[in-house]
């Protein structure tokens, strides 16, 4: 008499519905509930494109463009628009200003390389010389030491100019300006700014 009816139960399934219909009704915001694998195929993306070709060659023709950049930047490091195209190690106004002042000085170390190997095609020629051979590497060797030496002198200047210009000097920047005086003034990268020494910067 006071029993409930059987299709009241929420625990029922009314008869001629199966519970896939039950879950299929629309939800309190008038719409069926998504099913958890609808959305997971939703958020799915194709990792590869599906034109690899065209996909490697605008890869490519990017790379392209920058090496063009940094090629840019090295041969021309005063133009400001090029300037964040240089390669890490050489950005920055207190790189740039280290290399104006290694550029404008006659650095001995900038020789060394090409004494060096006209001594050293010299001791081949004189291998049956014994005292030329030991001549020649005590020159290469001691023109070498004079070079440190005035590599030291060239940091000693450079760094009292940085810190008046900029304050703190930043680690490397000894070794940066060091190496670049070993090297030969045409071969340096990025290229010197002037033509000539003795232009030193401001």
């Amino acid at each position: 008499m006071f029993s409930r009816s059987k299709t009241s139960d929420p625990a029922v399934t009314p008869v001629g519905e199966t519970p896939s219909d039950v879950t299929d009704q629309p939800s309190g915001k008038g719409r069926p509930t998504p099913k958890r694998k609808e959305v997971e195929a939703a958020r799915k993306r194709p990792l590869v494109p599906n034109d690899r070709k065209a996909a490697r060659e605008a890869s490519r023709e990017q790379e392209r463009k920058a090496r063009d950049l940094t090629r840019a930047a090295m041969d021309n490091p005063a133009d400001a628009k090029l300037a964040k195209y240089l390669p890490p190690r050489d950005q920055g106004a207190v790189k740039a200003y280290a290399r104006d002042h290694v550029d404008a000085r006659w650095n001995l170390g900038e020789f060394f390389l090409p004494i060096a190997v006209v001594m050293l095609l010299g001791s081949f020629f004189a291998t049956q010389i014994a005292e030329l051979t030991i001549v020649l590497f005590i020159g290469m060797y001691g023109f070498l030491g004079i070079a440190i030496i005035d590599a030291v002198i060239l940091w000693r200047g450079l760094k009292k100019r940085l810190q008046a210009k900029f304050g703190d000097v930043p680690p490397g920047t000894m070794m940066y300006s060091v190496t670049r005086a070993f090297q030969i003034r045409r071969s340096r990268l990025p290229r010197p700014t002037h033509k000539k020494h003795g232009v030193y910067p401001s």
